[in-house]
């Protein structure tokens, strides 16, 4: 069965700092740096005192891949921090047909193929992250790291499929060449 959320196959699956590192791609001085600064904030559990650990949420960690995505593309941390208070604002559902788009400066969203030929027009060079790509990638972390139950429910990990289209820049440039 196809669920219509993105993450439902892990919405009672709570994951600490060392796996979100390894699923994302980030260090550890990184994600606690994030979390410090409200950056990124674990969803489940922030961290209350010494000897407890942050728990973070499946739409957590996409959110950390893309906001390793944009460090990586050179865009500053200001611009960031923007572009992710813009996306925690949308839900679940809509974050999987969000493509972002940077110049390195400024972050864009783009919902339809008319707002990137907009945006092209500037005659900048531009580059896309399709946020159902990064869904995939986390999915594709977390089949092998643990994770344990973010409330007294059951832990599913059951592979979920979404009907992401996986990379949106990518089917757009294919249909581009092909048509």
């Amino acid at each position: 069965m196809v669920d219509a959320v993105p993450d439902a196959g892990y919405e009672n699956v709570g994951y600490r700092g060392v796996t979100a590192c390894h699923a994302v791609g980030i260090s550890y001085r990184q994600l606690d740096y994030w979390a410090r600064t409200g950056l990124v904030v674990p969803s489940i559990r922030d961290a209350s005192g010494s000897g407890t650990q942050r728990l973070y949420s499946f739409r957590d960690l996409v959110v950390l891949k893309v906001v390793k995505r944009l460090l990586d593309a050179g865009v500053s941390l200001q611009n960031i921090r923007k572009a992710i208070d813009a996306l925690r604002s949308r839900g679940v559902e809509d974050l999987a047909g969000i493509t972002l788009i940077s110049d390195g400066t400024t972050v864009y969203e783009c919902r339809s193929p008319e707002e990137v030929v907009d945006l092209l027009q500037g005659g900048q060079g531009v580059f896309g992250i399709a946020i159902g790509g990064a869904f995939k990638e986390i999915q594709g972390s977390l089949s092998h790291l643990p994770g344990e139950p973010a409330a007294d429910g059951q832990v599913t990990t059951e592979p979920i499929e979404a009907g992401l289209t996986g990379d949106e820049l990518a089917a757009r440039r294919a249909r581009r060449r092909a048509g």
